[in-house]
């Protein structure tokens, strides 16, 4: 059986300094819900996503399919969004020990997902944050939105690296008490929600990305 994370549903509070300055605001219009399942990402894109994650050594299950009151579990990000997802599929991805680092998801329709989201169990001590995360992260943004992020520089970040070490930053000059989120658009019509919380004397990485 795959070592899975479970993903409550969480309303987040975020700190002052997170909204001021991880709250990016960029002038994007998103799509009406009946387009949502008309362009982007699609299910297959997993495999894409895999075959990239192996070249560098990081290990990906073949999808599990739920469509159970479990899909909470594993594709919830709020309840409005939780409301139109009927089907999810869910992966583990492991190190090349066999040590479990997290999972992937993707939520929709059996026809289409309208998100993805990866979590990613880092260690207890936050400045030996692994290069999974960047690996992890990097890869589902280029797979599922696009490989322009060095050319849009959205929110004024230079890479997606210096995005989430700039998060890394100031979540480690919070009191760590409550998550950081930090949202990007402009890549497309997808929205990219970085989130970390300390959890389980760990932290969690969460990348979100939503239709």
């Amino acid at each position: 059986m795959n070592n899975k994370i479970l993903l409550p549903i969480i309303i987040i509070a975020i700190s002052t300094i997170a909204t001021t300055v991880f709250l990016i605001s960029e002038n994007t219009s998103m799509p009406s819900s009946e387009n949502l399942y008309q362009y982007g990402f699609t299910f297959y894109d997993v495999e894409k996503i895999k075959e990239s994650l192996s070249e560098q050594n990081i290990f990906m299950s073949t999808p599990s399919p739920i469509t159970d009151h479990t899909i909470e579990n594993y594709c919830a990000i709020r309840a409005d969004i939780l409301s139109t997802i009927t089907y999810c599929t869910t992966t583990a991805i492991q190190d090349p020990n066999g040590k479990s680092l997290g999972n992937i998801s993707m939520g929709g329709t059996p026809d289409n997902p309208i998100m993805a989201i990866a979590a990613i169990d880092s260690s207890t001590s936050f400045d030996s944050k692994s290069n999974e995360v960047e690996i992890v992260f990097e890869t589902m943004v280029e797979t599922l939105v696009c490989e322009c992020w060095n050319e849009k520089q959205p929110g004024g970040f230079e890479s997606i690296a210096t995005w989430i070490n700039a998060a890394e930053t100031k979540y480690a000059e919070s009191s760590q008490t409550i998550p950081l989120k930090s949202t990007v658009t402009g890549l497309g019509n997808e929205t990219l929600i970085l989130e970390i919380t300390y959890k389980n004397d760990s932290y969690l990485w969460t990348l979100i990305i939503l239709k």
